[in-house]
């Protein structure tokens, strides 16, 4: 299981409004600190940490961020109407379009996804896969 998924950025409060648009309505909790963002679910009282956490840091090197060629970190929506209204926040808070949502002949039928790039160059995915949505086929 995954624990804690870390991209790079250059530019921490670009990338506070970019990621804040959407990741605060999939549930995460954002917690800043020096280092960078912290984007976590809520701990349930006497459980351990919900997974993955979502950390937007400066490199540790000192080098300059550069987004993985091939890298994506994909965060489920609950609907394929939550897919739309998070990508369209995300690009409207400096996200760059990949992929308009919608449905991908590759996929699942009910697999509803759209891309993004966020400002530092890392590719998202938001997708939703409800079966009880109409899919590719209905």
């Amino acid at each position: 299981m995954i624990s804690y998924v870390t991209v790079g950025a250059d530019d921490i409060p670009q990338a506070k409004r970019f990621y804040s648009a959407f990741l605060p309505d999939l549930g995460y909790t954002l917690e800043e600190g020096s280092e960078g963002l912290s984007y976590e679910l809520p701990e349930p009282a006497g459980q351990r940490p919900v997974l993955p956490a979502f950390y937007v840091k400066p490199p540790f090197d000192g080098q300059m961020a550069s987004a993985g060629n091939g890298a994506m970190t994909a965060f489920q929506a609950r609907t394929q109407h939550q897919v739309r209204t998070l990508h369209a926040a995300a690009l409207a808070a400096g996200g760059q379009d990949e992929g308009q949502p919608g449905f991908r002949a590759d996929y699942g039928a009910h697999f509803y996804v759209a891309y993004l790039r966020d400002p530092q160059g890392n590719k998202i995915a938001l997708f939703s896969d409800d079966l009880d949505e109409p899919g590719r086929d209905d």
